[in-house]
């Protein structure tokens, strides 16, 4: 990004209950996990990105209509309390994502309601609770989520996730993490959904200090990058009515059951 566009709005989402609750958990992550996802953020794009965090205890979980408005790629954690999300508020978010938001989701954030809404499946997965080494692989290196990335990088500590996901087929590959009990997992895809970008990546488990980690951190960076919408207004996807030969003026139809 050059220094004569506007810095990417990030907003950084946190359930932010592991700190509160786990001493062991706040040890790591003393000003939340968020806070760290955050900082690793800034720290790869510098004055390219403008970043701030909100979280789960929030009003309306710090994602208000104006929020969104102004928000261009949305980072999500969260891992104990999905079922504590507005079910208001993740149509929200659903729809700015619709419209061209991007949302880069984090670890846990495979079984939240945003998630799965917009994967249309379970988006259920085989793990293990346990500290294992995980090996990221590269699988596509010309994407630009990838790019400075080691191929493999190395999590010296970490939970395991592994297949079957329950996801649709992603749009690309770009990350497959393997782990000591031969387990694979596609942990770094992709997806587009109306006009918005979704960047799934597993890394994260709160009982380690994955996002002090700059391959974590690079990648996170380089996915809010990606995650950008290039149209140049955010509108939602509509559909209209044209009549034979009239290719650009379209005529509002709300569909079958309004009309």
């Amino acid at each position: 990004m050059s220094n004569t566009e506007s810095p990417i709005r990030v907003v950084v989402w946190g359930e932010n209950r592991h700190e509160q609750e786990q001493p062991e958990v706040a040890a790591i992550y003393p000003d939340g996990m968020h806070t760290t996802i955050k900082e690793g953020i800034e720290e790869n794009l510098g004055t390219g990105a403008s970043v701030t965090t909100v979280t789960l205890d929030d009003p309306e979980h710090g994602l208000t209509e104006d929020v969104l408005t102004n928000t261009d790629v949305l980072v999500w954690w969260g891992h104990a309390a999905h079922s504590e999300v507005s079910d208001e508020v993740v149509e929200r978010v659903h729809r700015h994502v619709l419209a061209g938001m991007g949302l880069l989701v984090l670890h846990s954030g495979h079984w939240s309601k945003i998630f799965g809404k917009l994967m249309g499946t379970s988006c259920t997965l085989r793990w293990r609770s346990e500290e294992d080494r995980e090996l990221v692989w590269t699988v596509d290196p010309t994407h630009p989520i990838a790019q400075g990335v080691p191929h493999p990088f190395i999590i010296p500590q970490q939970e395991m996730y592994g297949e079957f996901f329950d996801v649709p087929a992603p749009d690309e590959l770009v990350f497959l993490s393997t782990f000591s009990g031969g387990e694979v997992f596609r942990s770094g895809m992709t997806y587009k959904r109306g006009f918005g970008k979704i960047f799934f990546f597993s890394p994260g488990d709160q009982d380690y200090p994955v996002y002090h980690q700059k391959e974590v951190r690079r990648v996170i960076a380089n996915g809010v990058e990606w995650a950008v919408t290039v149209r140049p207004e955010r509108t939602d996807p509509v559909l209209l009515r044209y009549e034979t030969e009239d290719f650009y003026n379209g005529h509002n139809y709300q569909g079958a059951m309004a009309n």
